[in-house]
């Protein structure tokens, strides 16, 4: 008020108004500039997508390749025809280049022997074994084989099929195959050994348990316990042997001398094949190898001894490792040196897609924390299972 009446005074006495200070506005908040797409940077980003789609349609377009690879690989020509063998395709690998002309192949028996539905793999063992000796029988620059076990033993028929292609081929070819034992070469593991030409064992190599087993479960007890009775009707009063539904009493003491007869007579098979196999062994060896003891048949009782007492009773010929059953392998075929190859399996469309699906592991958990597949009543093994009576 007092402002306003000293310069309504200065306007009335003539004088100028006093100067008034200019209002400054405030100026607006800037935000930050939105990105300037530059003609490089979209082209940067064009690049990364064609990367992107010519790097999806080279994996699409590699699959398919390997997929009508494996399938054209199947057909093979006899005489003009060509046919389309079933089983596994195998490829060629090298494992060990010596710079030589002549080869040998190394084929492993790794694991549990049996079928495909017993091991839960894509083929038997027993046809991927038959498939290497054949390529290795095709292939004249591969002198000799050498078998690589480490193996508990398994199924009796996949073991003696196994053991009937190692024969087979020694007798047909010529050309010899060396067993080299790992870890483990035990029941069916030493089985699909006797035949070979030589067999080198560690020291440590836990080998032998040569025999037969078959079992079964019977739970008829707990159903009692429970209030369950089985109703069963049958044809023959054998037709329910090894039922696990049974009584004690309602098990004829015939029923268990068949079943200990079929045992025996698969145990007397394992003594043949061993003899047989190590006998043609010193035949053709002459003194170079070991010869069975004289009485090495109480000591194919299941018993598992070390490479060293199965060197000693004449079990194996040789202990070392497999650099020693390579050398073997040299000696036998008059060969300086020689490359090491193995025939295996192609990664292929049809194995990628069933890494997808569901499968089923059949094993059974014991307490020494292996896991072994399920054994199935009435089978018949040649197996080495510890811990398991």
């Amino acid at each position: 008020m007092q402002n306003d009446e000293q310069m309504n005074n200065q306007m009335s006495d003539g004088g100028s108004p006093p100067p008034v200070p200019p209002v400054v506005p405030t100026p607006p908040r800037l935000s930050a500039p939105p990105p300037v797409s530059t003609p490089a940077r979209q082209k940067k980003s064009r690049r990364t997508w064609v990367y992107v789609v010519l790097g999806f349609l080279a994996i699409l377009v590699l699959i398919v390749v390997i997929g009508l690879g494996q399938i054209m690989s199947g057909f093979v020509t006899f005489g003009g025809i060509e046919e389309l063998e079933s089983g596994p395709a195998l490829r060629e690998v090298m494992i060990e280049n010596n710079h030589a002309d002549a080869k040998l192949a190394v084929v492993d028996i790794q694991g549990i022997i049996g079928s495909a539905y017993f091991t839960g793999d894509e083929y038997d063992i027993a046809e991927l074994v038959r498939r290497q000796l054949k390529r290795a029988e095709q292939d004249r620059r591969i002198r000799g084989v050498i078998l690589r076990i480490d193996s508990p033993g398994g199924e009796v028929l996949a073991a003696d099929e196994i053991s009937r292609h190692i024969a087979e081929f020694q007798k047909r070819t010529g050309k010899p195959v060396v067993a080299s034992m790992g870890s483990l070469a035990a029941s069916g593991g030493y089985y699909v050994a006797a035949p070979c030409r030589w067999i080198v064992a560690h020291e440590l190599t836990l080998t032998g348990s040569i025999g037969v087993l078959m079992n079964g479960y019977n739970y008829r007890g707990l159903m009692n316990k429970v209030g369950v009775r089985p109703e069963v009707y049958k044809s023959g009063r054998f037709k329910d042997m090894m039922s696990p539904t049974r009584a004690d009493e309602e098990i004829h003491p015939e029923e268990r001398k068949m079943l200990q007869t079929l045992v025996d007579e698969c145990y007397e098979r394992f003594k043949k094949v061993v003899a047989d196999g190590r006998n043609n062994a010193n035949r053709l060896n002459d003194s170079d190898g070991r010869t069975l003891a004289s009485n090495w048949a109480e000591y194919a009782d299941g018993r598992v001894f070390s490479g060293k007492q199965a060197y000693e009773l004449g079990f194996v010929d040789e202990l070392g490792n497999f650099k020693t059953a390579v050398a073997r392998a040299l000696k036998l075929t008059d060969l300086d040196r020689a490359n090491l190859v193995q025939f295996r399996q192609p990664a292929d469309f049809f194995r990628l897609l069933r890494l997808f699906g569901k499968t089923e592991t059949r094993a059974l958990k014991i307490d020494l924390g292996v896991e072994l597949p399920r054994l199935q009543p009435g089978r018949l093994y040649f197996l080495f299972l510890p811990g398991i009576p």
